[in-house]
């Protein structure tokens, strides 16, 4: 036995004190220096806890494919032929050069090894570095984009000629009248109403659809595969025959029931229309023509819908049954949550969604397919494990039998939501992050994705200039780059767990795709964050009870009413979410909607997310900057008076700057205000009316029925009382004054006509209608009729706080001649105020000018119109009278207060 070492405890031997420790060069651990296995142990600890590198291999070759697939779509076929020959040919040449390099590398180590040689530097396998080796290691990844960079320039040129083959592009470039048989490749859907000038654009039914068959004038017909975008106008009878739509018949001539019937068709039917073609509206888009259907002859249909499509048709329908009673949001907006259904969705309820960025809950994505499949095999963590959770173990499904289950359930979400692009992307994109989710490694998230983006762009090329992929893309992204790590930040200063990843997702989802958003819509939601984490809650329990409501509905009206009936508190607390964040004043920012003003997003999203990491390190900070960013939203009227001066402290009349229309408000007291006219849009005269602070309308005032007047009409009515509604008894435009007469019914406001000597009063104000005349008594001769809406205009003569405000409407020479000759002409001397009529056109009645005389003349008229207004003789005329003359298209909102009369102090203010 051998003496013990100085210091070393008795009992050890001299060689076995010299082993190296553990972890030494050798031993197959890593060395630290440390003696104690205590801190070896915590050292080995946090090398486990740290996160692995994302796996990025993917990405270059996925992005490369995409931008290249953008690039190529609409390029002529040589060049794109060109392109990936080129790339084929170099990576072809890097793989081959990389499998030479690889042998002789294989061949100089084994050299090396039986050399022993030594004192030269040697790799991880024994091989000499030399300098040259980095580049070698580079060349597989070089090769891999170049290849699949081949591969999407072949995909999108022959994508990109099959649309511009064919007699199709040649025929609408001479926009010529041909009869043809189509079949629809997509559910068909309406228009969004637009305003032009004074009239409302009539709303169409589009279609996306396959032209099969063609000819023109007669001669022998071409058999060919094009896809058009058909639109069909009102007065076009539905196709004959053909299923009737709910409580029509088929064939319906004209009008709702046509409309309804065009509506109800299935995608795959066939049908045999006449009508023009013209050039597709955008270019690189996958249309080759817009094909206008004719009503003469009549549409017939050639074939029914395959038997997927009348699967999905029927269970879609059930659906819209079940949902019958439910409240008008709910019964809006549950079909878009489960299958993409916005049929019913109104456009100021889609306007809301949008505003606050919930929009992509209307729209099909890989979240619905998600929710299903979590739903039938539990948290994907532990697929794989015995506690596995969900339907799949309680029902006694092996692992097989679950994977055929969610291959099932896939297949029957792709039918029902129709496979069109966006579902078949949704699909791919949520079985493929599902099933990396549900292996448990987490570093195979994100080449999942890139796969997914590498094969859907390579499948369809025209996905590569989609925003909703992009989006789509992007937030994918988001979710599993930025949120995990931004949620551990926020557990580490005390979040609560499930909170922490809620509004890590939210915000990083947000943060990357706001810059696209901002493109799109030129604006900034600064509620998209909180918003969403209100209705996220809300989203799987409707998505669910939905899906079960949809599945009832064949078996089990009565049950699939119940489960809608659930499933509509969770859609309506949704509905409800958009539209009060999108009534909050603050809860948008206008932005340059163009690419420059996406990077400038961008780049200000980054510096926040940087400042925001320093700043939760000082909780009162970040509790300072909470209650400022809340008061940016809320903006409440004192506060945003006092820094902005807007609106100005005893206004009483207000002109809002609404584009080409009217919009004005007259102040009845505190919160209330008489409103005259509505605009051409819900938006601006919304907005406008909140940052007046108008909560109650005591009455809106429609002069006349042009659509720049009353399509507003929902703005007025937006989180607001109107006590009654008051228009002129000349009801045309038609269409518009049926929209009034319908918003006012489904609200239950009382709907009156004005007529000349009627006379009002509210709080400090007072007002006299001036035109149109009174019905004439019994035994008088009848009043001429109008020349049109405009001289049917409501005008008035307007007393409020001493200030005299003449406001005439849209009434032209005629009826303002008529006006000069009536029994009330001598009080129009003198006004203080005049809104100039038919926002400052060239037809003016000179003497009632001259009579009016006002101090200051207000213009409401839209910038850049194609109108010329205000017309430059109208405003020389009001100068030449001594008015102030001001126009919202270049000063902005307008508001007048102070004193009336020659020598009182008349003060206007821009926003």
């Amino acid at each position: 036995m051998t003496a013990p070492a100085p210091g070393g405890p008795p009992g050890r031997d001299t060689a076995q004190r010299d082993l190296p420790p553990p972890g030494a060069p050798g031993t197959g651990r890593r060395w630290t220096g440390r003696e104690t296995s205590g801190e070896q142990r915590a050292d080995d600890d946090a090398d486990a806890r740290r996160p692995a590198p994302p796996d990025l291999r993917l990405v270059p070759p996925a992005l490369a494919a995409w931008g290249t697939a953008a690039l190529v779509i609409d390029a002529s076929p040589v060049w794109s032929a060109d392109v990936a020959l080129a790339c084929l040919v170099a990576g072809v040449t890097l793989l081959s050069a990389r499998s030479a390099r690889s042998a002789r590398s294989a061949r100089s180590a084994r050299s090396a090894r039986s050399a022993g040689r030594e004192g030269s530097p040697v790799g991880r396998e024994g091989m000499p570095v030399r300098p040259s080796a980095r580049l070698g290691r580079s060349r597989a990844p070089v090769a891999a984009v170049l290849l699949c960079v081949a591969a999407a320039a072949a995909s999108a040129g022959l994508h990109g000629a099959d649309v511009r083959r064919g007699p199709v592009p040649e025929l609408a470039r001479r926009f010529a009248t041909v009869s043809a048989e189509v079949e629809l490749s997509g559910d068909p859907w309406l228009s969004r109403p637009r305003v032009r000038g004074d009239h409302a654009a009539p709303v169409a039914v589009l279609a996306r659809a396959e032209v099969r068959w063609i000819e023109e004038g007669g001669e022998a017909g071409v058999r060919t595969r094009s896809p058009v975008l058909m639109v069909v106008d009102g007065d076009v009878p539905a196709p004959s025959p053909g299923a009737p739509p709910r409580g029509d018949p088929p064939g319906a001539r004209g009008g709702r029931g046509a409309r309804a019937a065009w509506l109800a068709l299935l995608p795959s039917t066939r049908l045999r229309v006449t009508g023009r073609l013209a050039p597709a509206l955008n270019g690189g888009d996958r249309t080759a023509a817009v094909l206008r259907v004719r009503g003469k002859p009549a549409p017939e249909t050639a074939a029914g819908p395959s038997g997927p499509q009348r699967l999905a048709g029927r269970l879609r329908a059930g659906l819209r049954e079940a949902t019958e009673t439910l409240p008008e949001d709910a019964r809006a907006l549950l079909p878009g949550l489960v299958v993409g259904d916005t049929s019913r969705i109104t456009p100021e309820l889609g306007d809301a969604f949008e505003e606050t960025d919930l929009a992509h809950t209307l729209a099909v994505s890989g979240s619905n397919l998600t929710i299903l499949l979590a739903l039938l095999i539990g948290p994907p963590g532990l697929v794989q494990r015995a506690e596995r959770r969900g339907l799949a173990p309680r029902l006694g499904l092996s692992l097989r039998a679950t994977a055929l289950g969610a291959g099932a359930l896939t297949l029957g979400f792709v039918i029902v939501c129709r496979p069109d692009p966006s579902v078949l992307r949704a699909a791919a994109c949520g079985s493929v992050a599902l099933l990396a989710l549900a292996t448990g490694r987490r570093r195979s998230m994100l080449p999942a994705l890139a796969a997914a983006v590498l094969l859907l762009v390579l499948y369809d090329p025209w996905l590569a200039r989609s925003y909703g992929f992009l989006l789509s893309v992007l937030a994918t992204g988001a979710l599993l780059v930025l949120a995990p790590g931004w949620s551990e930040a926020l557990r580490r200063r005390g979040v609560p767990g499930r909170l922490a990843e809620a509004l890590a997702s939210a915000a990083a989802a947000q943060a990357v795709c706001a810059p696209v958003v901002a493109v799109l819509s030129a604006r900034v939601s600064l509620v998209a964050v909180p918003c969403n984490l209100l209705a996220e809650a809300a989203v799987a329990p409707a998505t669910v009870l939905g899906f079960a409501a949809l599945a009832a509905a064949p078996v089990a009206m009565p049950v699939a009413r119940l489960l809608a009936r659930c499933a509509g508190w969770p859609a309506g607390w949704i509905a409800r979410v958009a539209r009060t964040g999108a009534a909050l004043p603050g809860g948008a920012v206008d932005w340059p909607g163009t690419w420059s003003g996406a990077l400038l997003l961008a780049a200000v999203t980054a510096g926040v997310v940087l400042a925001g990491r320093r700043l939760l390190r000082h909780p009162w900070w970040c509790g300072a900057l909470a209650v400022l960013l809340l008061l940016a939203v809320v903006r409440p009227v004192p506060l945003t008076r006092a820094v902005t001066g807007w609106p100005p402290p005893g206004w009483r009349y207000a002109m809002c700057d609404v584009g080409q229309g009217d919009a004005t408000v007259l102040a009845a007291g505190e919160g209330a205000g008489v409103v005259v006219d509505a605009g051409p849009d819900p938006a601006p005269v919304d907005r406008c009316l909140r940052e007046l602070g108008i909560t109650r309308v005591p009455l809106l005032l429609l002069t006349h029925f042009h659509a720049d007047h009353v399509a507003g009409l929902a703005g007025v009515l937006r989180g607001r009382s109107v006590a009654s509604i008051e228009t002129t008894d000349f009801e045309e435009p038609a269409d518009q004054a049926a929209f009034v007469r319908k918003e006012a019914a489904a609200r239950h406001i009382p709907l009156t006509r004005a007529a000349a000597g009627e006379e009002g009063r509210v709080g400090p104000l007072t007002w006299r209608v001036l035109w149109p005349p009174a019905a004439p008594a019994p035994g008088q001769a009848p009043t001429p009729e109008p020349d049109g809406p405009n001289d049917a205009s409501v005008a008035l003569l307007v007393r409020s706080g001493g200030l005299r405000l003449l406001l005439l409407g849209d009434l032209e020479p005629p009826a303002q001649q008529a006006l000069l000759r009536s029994p009330r002409a001598a009080e129009l001397a003198g006004v203080d105020v005049l809104k100039v009529a038919h926002h400052g056109s060239a037809y003016q009645d000179p003497d009632l000018i001259r009579l009016a005389a006002p101090r200051v003349a207000l213009v409401s008229v839209g910038a850049d119109n194609t109108y010329g207004h205000p017309a430059p003789a109208t405003v020389a005329a009001l100068r030449a009278g001594g008015a102030v003359v001001l126009r919202t298209d270049r000063d902005g909102a307008l508001a007048v207060g102070g004193a009336g009369g020659p020598g009182g102090e008349l003060r206007v203010t821009r926003d």
